[in-house]
């Protein structure tokens, strides 16, 4: 029925499907980016505050003062962070190829 959307998809396959080369447990946390919008959000409204900095060292400061914020939740949140047992079952990069070519 919209042959340029069903091409576009199938032609994006790999990169719409990629959550799926970590564990099962993690793909519902990897599969959103809304922790991420979350995040740029809370950034623009920092930045917004500020309105002019003085200089590229100011920028870097207030940006990492909120990533730092922002981890500092997510470690204390628990829920939202991955078990380094978890992390351990993740593919190693130049693992992909064997388990790719395995699932075809």
């Amino acid at each position: 029925r919209f042959p340029k959307a069903t091409e576009l998809m199938n032609e994006a396959r790999e990169d719409v499907l990629a959550f799926r080369h970590f564990p099962q447990p993690h793909w519902k946390k990897v599969w959103s980016t809304n922790l991420l919008e979350r995040v740029n959000e809370e950034i623009k409204r920092r930045t917004r505050v500020v309105g002019i900095f003085p200089n590229d060292a100011s920028i870097t400061r207030l940006v990492g003062a909120v990533l730092l914020e922002q981890h500092e939740h997510w470690q204390l949140e628990g829920r939202r962070m991955f078990s380094a047992e978890s992390m351990a079952a993740i593919p190693e990069l130049e693992d992909l190829p064997d388990l790719l070519s395995a699932a075809a």
